[in-house]
């Protein structure tokens, strides 16, 4: 017996920093992917100048990596599921890497938005595989912890690129934000390379074959619904409504084909559990809300609270502080208190600090917004620590790869969403045409309305997730 304990203490010893650096090498692919979707926004007006182009043109840098992203997560998530999530992630994140340096080099404006769109399906296939590899790899009693880990690193990577990608171009140029990602990419491929576990051999009568058409159609789909939400540059014209009903008829086609098809991309009975089918929507509208933070607050300090740009960007820093500092203390919550009650109280959190941003910033200023973030910041890591343990907790191994890559574009496209709606609720309230000259006392008007419709959308989440625990049946691996 002796023996037999003595044995299992070093495996476990031998197992624990294998765990160690599979995390690494995750954080640093979900790191890296989220830093992509932001670090070039920055960059916009410089490049616009480079390149003699409109801004028009150089959104495309922006949307272009938005875009592959959008369309392709779900589906490089099933294929990872069939072919092998451990070589299909190597690929991604070389992918990633080689485009990353290809948008250094870019000598013309399409060259650099061609290569951004090869970087985003790299990073497509990066967001959707960390997340399924959690499953793989960590032990359940330490799955919040691991989800806590890579939210902290998805909210860092996002809300640090504006403010890194200044740095570099101030200090290197405008090629120095991309090509920081080739030296990191290549970290994260050795990492990845050295420790995660090899993909287990399925002989080819069982393996699942692969949903071309379901595919096609849901990149299709998926791509209508993006541009239909960023062309217009945040008016809705005859485009935008064609394009959402593009969307619209596209998503009906899929629907159709996905019930037709013996090996579909999506199994429409899996929306049949409520603790998925709930998980996604609270996602997207978490994900809207926190992008209003991003679009909307820059203009409130700036304009009506008079602050300077170097004051703003160190102001919205407090938000990614935050997120670093609480992500995996969320998540080691998680796994003492269990998912689903975690899920209720950091939403709770979020609404109150979405109602706190609505009034109090007006009556304390910048310590009143600071005050908002500081509770909303850690609600909005618990939501997203215990809502991924929830859905991936007992997801069967070869749906892990789709199921994650679902997480991943219920919160891109709130995200997208987010950018869209909530800068027109701002926009509408503030009574003006042009935001960055409108008066204090507007831009104050549009961020109370802003962020009280951001507080009634997690309200919202709250009684989805309420409905879905009342809903519940015990979760089988059968379901998903």
């Amino acid at each position: 017996m002796i023996a037999g304990r003595n044995a299992a203490a070093a495996a476990n010893a031998v197992r624990a920093p294998s765990i160690r650096w599979v995390l690494a090498g995750l954080s640093l692919s979900m790191l890296l992917s989220s830093l992509g979707t932001s670090i070039a926004n920055v960059g916009l007006p410089n490049l616009a100048l480079v390149f003699n182009a409109s801004f028009q043109d150089v959104q495309w840098i922006v949307l272009a990596y938005l875009l592959a992203i959008t369309t392709m997560i779900v589906s490089v998530g099933r294929l990872g599921d069939i072919a092998g999530r451990r070589r299909l992630l190597l690929a991604g994140i070389v992918l990633f890497t080689a485009a990353s340096g290809l948008c250094g080099v870019a000598p013309t404006l399409w060259w650099l938005v061609a290569a951004r769109a090869v970087q985003g399906l790299g990073a497509a296939i990066m967001m959707a595989l960390t997340i399924a590899f959690v499953g793989d790899t960590v032990p359940k009693a330490r799955t919040g912890s691991a989800m806590g880990l890579l939210g902290t690193m998805s909210a860092v990577g996002t809300a640090l690129g504006p403010s890194l990608g200044g740095v570099l171009i101030a200090g290197f140029g405008w090629r120095a934000i991309f090509l920081v990602a080739v030296p990191l990419g290549m970290l994260t491929f050795y990492l990845a390379h050295r420790h995660l576990p090899v993909d287990r051999v399925e002989p080819k009568a069982d393996r699942a074959g692969f949903d071309a058409i379901g595919t096609l159609l849901l990149a299709l789909t998926l791509a209508a619904y993006a541009l239909a939400m960023t062309v217009g540059r945040g008016s809705f014209g005859p485009l935008n409504l064609a394009l959402s009903l593009a969307a619209l008829f596209g998503a009906g086609l899929f629907v159709f084909a996905e019930a037709k098809i013996p090996s579909p991309l999506v199994r429409l009975a899996m929306f049949r559990d409520p603790v998925l089918s709930a998980s996604l929507a609270m996602n997207a509208l978490v994900s809207t809300v926190m992008m209003a933070t991003l679009v909307v607050v820059p203009f409130y300090l700036s304009r009506a609270l008079g602050l300077s740009e170097a004051l703003v960007g160190l102001t919205m820093s407090i938000g990614p502080v935050i997120s670093a500092l609480s992500g995996v203390a969320a998540g080691r919550i998680v796994d003492r208190l269990g998912a689903p009650a975690m899920v209720g109280a950091g939403l709770m959190l979020m609404a109150a600090g979405s109602f706190a941003l609505s009034v109090i910033p007006a009556s304390f200023g910048i310590a009143g917004y600071i005050a908002a973030i500081i509770v909303l910041t850690p609600g909005y890591q618990m939501f997203q620590a215990a809502n991924n343990t929830a859905v991936m907790m007992d997801v069967r191994p070869d749906r892990r790869g789709v199921v994650s890559g679902m997480l991943s574009l219920s919160r891109n496209l709130g995200l997208i969403t987010g950018a869209s709606v909530m800068g027109a609720v701002f926009a509408l309230a503030s009574a003006t045409t042009d935001i960055a000259t409108a008066p204090p006392e507007a831009v104050a008007s549009g961020m109370r309305v802003t962020f009280a419709v951001a507080a009634s959308l997690i309200v919202t989440a709250l009684a989805i997730a309420a409905a879905s625990h009342v809903l519940a049946t015990p979760r089988t691996g059968s379901q998903t």
